[in-house]
């Protein structure tokens, strides 16, 4: 924990590409590109593998070349997933790195790994290493990687992060599904909706203007909203879309909104039941991965924290942080929060008491894992019926409403 904390005060330089000409230790003239923080490093480098440099410049930048894909948290568990596997094959970290590096597909992935690997072939451990790219490699994951230098077990913690790292994507992106199905069903409708409102019902009361015959309310009034939205449409796109764009950044800067928001998400039927039990679960998870990497409760719970995907449930563990930092019981202190079930503060009291609260953290992960699974499942198939219902009330409404003139005007005729 103290070399990975002392890595964060370091000033974080990012290596770049450099390519570079020279000589190998038969006379043969050799070339190719390295990742490395100053021209100077990397010839150094070069030096310790029997190369003797001739020229090395910085890789030049192609304005015309494809953006680099953005690296995303299933790529870091992949690569956690490959290093493990790797060095439990008894392959060494650098070859590994080495070989996960040449051989990634992503182009930024592969210059990410291939920076740090020679930052490690010049004497930095790996967690600080790590710790250079905070985008990507967080507290939780630097605490863990140092914790396994410092203990010998780099190659068994490997593995553990890499099943945390799994698992925690499963359960985002079953929690995302949960999201975001109403809210397309929703955004779809509005679409929709609009373009009806703009193109369709226009052509329907040219039609009515020579009818000559007084229209029913309800096509009144949905013609009353379609003149709305034909001459102010820009206003009511821009307000929405600007509204939604103003919340989140507001969302992102105001710990107070960011509270309300997940307060009131947590209290939402059906939504919040989802999003309660994804949260326990990545406090559980988390909590039993630092634990069982022998992290000090304390300093772990730092990082559960950050964990959770929740603020009420972060503020709630930074609390029970400072409790148990007097002395005070884990179980003890979740009981006070009110935000953890009885089952889950029963397993604890039992892992604390037996010495075993690793394993019982684990449990309640899996647990709770398994029913936000069901939990989305059965939300899923729970809102198609009310959206379809939903979506045919929208949509009928709107037809009856033109064609109403037209059924009156049969029946005159």
């Amino acid at each position: 924990m103290a070399q990975a904390a002392s890595a964060k005060k370091k000033k974080i330089v990012v290596p770049t590409m450099y390519l570079w000409q020279g000589t190998n230790r038969h006379g043969r003239r050799v070339k190719g590109e390295v990742a490395g923080e100053s021209v100077q490093d990397v010839r150094a480098d070069l030096r310790r593998q029997g190369i003797t440099p001739i020229k090395v410049r910085k890789k030049p930048k192609d304005l015309f070349s494809p953006r680099k894909p953005p690296i995303k948290p299933a790529d870091i568990a992949v690569f956690s997933r490959m290093l493990a596997t790797m060095m439990s094959s008894g392959v060494p970290l650098m070859q590994s790195m080495q070989i996960i590096g040449e051989g990634h597909e992503k182009a930024s992935m592969q210059e990410m790994i291939l920076a740090i690997k020679a930052d490690v072939e010049s004497g930095t451990s790996l967690a600080e290493s790590l710790a250079k790219f905070p985008l990507h490699f967080d507290d939780l994951y630097v605490s863990l990687v140092n914790a396994g230098e410092q203990s010998g077990t780099l190659e068994a913690l490997l593995h553990e992060i890499a099943t945390y790292q799994e698992k925690t994507e499963a359960l985002k992106a079953k929690i995302r599904k949960a999201l975001v199905y109403p809210a397309a069903i929703i955004v779809v409708a509005f679409i929709v909706t609009a373009i009806l409102m703009i193109f369709v019902i226009p052509q329907f009361e040219s039609l009515f203007t020579g009818f000559g015959a007084d229209l029913p309310g309800l096509t009144k009034m949905v013609i009353h909203i379609s003149e709305v939205f034909q001459e102010k449409w820009w206003l009511i796109f821009g307000t929405l879309i600007g509204g939604v764009m103003g919340f989140m950044a507001a969302k992102k800067r105001s710990r107070k909104i960011q509270h309300f928001l997940d307060r009131l998400l947590l209290k939402l039927p059906i939504i919040g039941d989802v999003l309660t039990k994804g949260a326990i679960a990545r406090f559980a998870r988390t909590f039993a991965v630092m634990f069982k990497a022998g992290v000090p409760m304390v300093d772990a719970m730092t990082s559960v924290a950050g964990a959770t995907g929740n603020i009420v449930y972060s503020e709630a563990t930074i609390m029970m942080r400072d409790d148990v930092a007097t002395g005070t019981q884990l179980n003890k202190t979740m009981v006070d929060t009110q935000l953890f079930p009885n089952m889950v503060i029963q397993m604890v009291a039992i892992g604390e008491e037996s010495g075993s609260l690793d394993a019982m953290l684990g449990k309640v992960a899996d647990f709770f894992e398994r029913e936000v699974d069901d939990a989305v499942d059965n939300m899923t198939a729970l809102m198609e019926p009310f959206i379809m219902a939903f979506l045919g009330v929208l949509i009928g409404t709107l037809v009856i409403a033109m064609y109403l003139p037209i059924f009156k005007l049969g029946a005159v005729v």
